[in-house]
């Protein structure tokens, strides 16, 4: 009775062996890139539309300038991370939802570091398809970067503008996700890009 109690108990260490190695894997799944930026607000004016600076109407200027007369260069604008799942059911695993219970993340422009922030509760499918995160950023410009005017209107056209991109960012990112054994969060960050998906 004893040996069977034994054999049985060295099963169930197995079985949750294998288990905690299956959630571990799934976790580290989970992969990341940068992807649009929409509705960019430069002191309110939404300069999404505007490709270069003459674009951009008198009136929307002098609102422009004169915050950065005050010293202040308000932005607003959305970024939008993508995160794929590749737990599809393939290869013998079962199809899995990742929930992030909670996202940790610092912006990056041009390499400067400034703001950071977190989001909670995202759900991403198990298809293996591109799942949308949009993060809303707030932040004054020239409180982390010492550019000239010019630099600054070129800088946020080049990200937020008509033909803007997220190239010019960096987001670091440290997702705390949901299991059976508990939150795990991921050992270090992840600096993710707009070149491609990443997952450390």
């Amino acid at each position: 009775m004893k040996k069977i109690f034994l054999i049985f108990l060295a099963l169930i260490t197995i079985i949750n062996a294998c288990s905690v190695y299956h959630t571990l894997t799934n976790v580290q799944r989970l992969k990341f890139k940068l992807g649009s930026v929409s509705d960019f607000k430069i002191a309110g004016v939404n300069i999404s539309n505007i490709s270069q600076l003459k674009d951009i109407n008198a009136l929307d200027i002098l609102k422009i300038t004169n915050a950065f007369a005050s010293g202040k260069f308000p932005t607003n604008f959305t970024l939008n991370l993508l995160a794929k799942n590749p737990n599809d059911g393939t290869g013998g695993t079962t199809q899995t939802t990742a929930i992030i219970k909670n996202l940790d993340w610092r912006l990056l422009i041009d390499n400067n570091e400034t703001i950071s922030g977190a989001i909670q509760d995202i759900q991403v499918p198990g298809v293996g398809q591109e799942t949308v995160i949009p993060i809303q950023i707030s932040l004054d410009l020239l409180q982390f970067l010492n550019k000239s005017y010019d630099d600054l209107i070129n800088l946020a056209l080049a990200i937020g503008g008509k033909n803007g991109n997220s190239s010019r960012l960096t987001l670091k990112i440290k997702p705390t996700i949901e299991t059976f054994l508990g939150p795990i969060t991921y050992p270090g960050e992840i600096s993710v890009i707009d070149k491609e998906f990443r997952s450390e």
